[in-house]
This record gives structure tokens, sequence and C-alpha cells, in this order.
């Protein structure tokens, strides 16, 4: 198993920084950002402009990370592929496209999404329209060598306060989900920190749906008494902020509350011998590419006892 990140955390930096920096620390790998670059959500960068990638520019990344003894793990580009705006929708349909060949062309296995959710429609609606959609992008990823992953992030109050914006973050939804998508192409980017503070056994469903792990998220999740007194689990009602509860908070592993030692234990038993990719989204650790920098490195330093 390899350490690495996802560069979303770094949208100052450009891919050539990135690299250097991140093989200069010991990471061994790294998932690529690549939103349209005019995009401007938080927690989301495009370090590879994917929509005007060319073959040049292939062997051109290929030989840098080669020099830097880096290699990619995935990519990475999430949007609402649910949208209930027809024309967004296609926008975002077409870029995921656009990213699936970026993957293709550097021979690069992974391209992580989000299923995403429409607010007008029931769960077992929106589940239906999952499999329509995705029948049809999975097969245009399986035709190109590439696997498409669902990161489980519930995405909360992302589309509509109240709401979930990506309907893949439990067991019952995945195994809804790879029924509507029946293809060994079809998997997910496994993140234990979502499944812990919705209540999941992170360990159980690593052994569950071991063979659907494609790929797997390093981030940690923090209990907030305060908060949880404060809000419930419903989390703050007066001036909400999307994916910000206020009882819980996203860690660098090893500062939250994540077992990373079994972790690692179950994953490697149950066949997953890929990348441990931490995604940073530590509050403590941001404003400030120096501080991004010095969380990326707790993170490798905290995880590199549990992977050789």
């Amino acid at each position: 198993m390899k350490l690495g990140f996802l560069t979303a955390c770094l949208p100052q930096l450009g891919l050539k920084q990135i690299v250097q920096w991140a093989s200069e620390q010991g990471y061994k790998s790294l998932e690529l950002a690549a939103w349209p670059v005019t995009s401007d959500r938080d927690y989301q960068a495009g370090q590879i402009d994917a929509a005007n990638f060319t073959k040049d520019d292939a062997e051109r990344v290929k030989e840098l990370f080669l020099a830097n003894n880096l290699e990619i793990s995935g990519f990475a580009y999430y949007d609402n592929n649910l949208h209930p705006d027809l024309s967004l929708r296609k926008s975002f349909h077409d870029h995921l496209r656009h990213v699936i060949n970026t993957a293709s062309m550097l021979d690069v296995q992974c391209v992580g999404t989000f299923v995403g959710a429409r607010p007008d429609k029931t769960p077992g609606e929106n589940m239906k329209e999952i499999g329509v959609v995705f029948r049809d992008l999975v097969k245009y990823a399986e035709d190109r060598n590439v696997k498409l992953m669902i990161e489980n992030c519930p995405m909360e109050n992302w589309v509509k306060f109240g709401l979930p914006g990506n309907y893949a973050y439990s067991p019952e939804l995945w195994e809804a989900l790879f029924n509507e998508v029946p293809s060994d192409n079809f998997g997910l980017n496994f993140d234990p920190s979502h499944l812990f503070w919705l209540g999941i056994d992170y360990i159980q469903a690593i052994k569950d749906f071991a063979p659907k792990i494609f790929h797997a998220h390093a981030k940690d999740t923090e209990m907030l008494p305060v908060g949880e007194y404060q809000y419930g689990i419903f989390g703050r009602q007066i001036d909400p902020v999307p994916w910000k509860s206020g009882w819980w908070r996203y860690r660098m592993p090893g500062s939250g509350e994540i077992d990373w030692g079994l972790v690692v234990r179950t994953l490697q038993e149950f066949g997953y011998d890929y990348v441990l990719s931490i995604e940073h989204e530590d509050p403590v650790w941001e404003g400030s590419v120096e501080k991004v920098q010095t969380g990326l490195k707790l993170g490798l330093k905290y995880l590199s006892q549990f992977v050789i």
C-alpha cells in the first residue's frame, strides 16, 4: 500500500510544484483534482485541464511523475451528476467524460465522482435515475479501460437543506447502486470519515464491500461534544453551512477518532493493496499553502507507522 493525497487542497499551486513538493516529503502517489478551470466551489482544484488535455500533455505529465518517483492513483471530479437542470447536468457529464479521456491517456485506472441527487424526487426515484445515467457513464469509462468510483460522502445540505446531495453514503445505498449498475468497473472511493459520524461501522463496511473498493481516502473525524449538545444530530439549523454541522468536523488522520491501524489491516486482509490517499479538509490546517502543507506532513507522518 502506498500513501498519497488529493491535490484539491492546494488550488493555488500548479501540478509541477505539487509533484516536486510531494516527492520531497516522501509521498508515493497523487490523486489529481480535475475540476473545470472555471469552477469556484470549495474543496476543488484543476491542476489538470482535462477539457483541453492532449497526447503531448500526457507525455509531459508522465515524464514529470516518473522523474519524481510518483504515480497518479486517480482523478477527482465531484459534481452533481443528477442535477435537475438538464443543461447543467450535461455540462457535468461532458466534463466527466473529459476526465475519463485524460485518465485513459495517462493509463490511470480510477476516476472519482458523485452520483449526486435530485431534490425534487424521492430516494427511490433518484436511484432509478442514477441507474440510467451511470450505466452510460460507466460504459464510456469501461471502453477506455477506466473505472468509475463514487466517494461515500452524503454531501448533506448541498443541493437542498435537510437532504443528502449524494445518494451513495451507506451500505443500503451501495447495494442499490451496484444492483442498478452491475459492472466490475463501478465501485467506491472508500472514505471512513463519513461513515464514522453517520454511525456506520466502517470496518464492517470494508469487509462487506471489499471487492468494490477501488481506492481509499484517509480523512479523520472528530466529534465535538459542545456541538452535539447545541445542535443534535440534525446539525446547525440557523445559518447552516453545507457539510459543517457543528457537532463533528473532519481532521487529518491521527487527530480524530478513526482507528487507522485497524483500517489498514482490514483493507489489506480483504485484498486491498493500492493507495491510501489523504483528503485534506481539516479546518485546523487550512488558510494558507504553508498550513495545508503542514497538515499533509502530519498526516503522512502519522499514517507511515501503519503503511510500510
